[in-house]
């Protein structure tokens, strides 16, 4: 792993984000089952925060609001690429955020646009960074079986090993 450095990770991560339209956003019930959803984020920003669009009746809505605990998972199946990140979301329901993060496309499942009632944010912000591609050199020994991992410590992302 000693050619791996958490800016070659962070950057390679970066842009199997940028490249992927979709991403799974896994939230927790009460009962701590794990629910898995496809979603459209807005993001990366610098830090890797990434927004979300969501209805604030949806399941994934009701439990952020009850556990804040979630994970994010980019993949690029042909480059033998993935990014998954773990973090908090948490719901946001101001106007001027909505309105930066909406998508024309979104009026067919929110027919009010960004000022309804109908339509919230999730805001994710992660703590770790797992990150894997076999073609850009991150992919530790033996053969990549284990993803790098940087970790944030005081907004800094620091190489932290490998995950499992």
């Amino acid at each position: 792993m000693s050619d791996i450095t958490a800016e070659k990770t962070l950057d390679v991560a970066r842009t199997i984000m940028e490249e992927a339209e979709f991403c799974v956003l896994v939230t927790l019930s009460e009962s701590g089952t794990a629910h898995a959803r496809p979603m459209q984020p807005f993001g990366p920003q610098e830090d890797f925060t990434l927004w979300f669009g969501a209805s604030p009746a949806s399941r994934k809505v009701e439990e952020l609001r009850e556990d804040a605990r979630a994970t994010v998972c980019f993949q690029e199946p042909g480059k033998g690429a993935y990014v998954t990140l773990l973090g908090e979301g948490w719901v946001v329901e101001d106007q001027e955020l909505r309105k930066e993060h909406w998508r024309p496309s979104f009026e067919r499942f929110w027919p009010k646009g960004p000022e309804g009632d109908d339509y919230v944010l999730i805001r994710f912000v992660p703590y770790r960074l797992e990150a894997m591609h076999m073609a850009d050199g991150i992919a530790p020994e033996p053969f990549g079986l284990k993803p790098a991992v940087v970790t944030r410590r005081d907004d800094k992302w620091v190489l932290t090993g490998e995950g499992g």
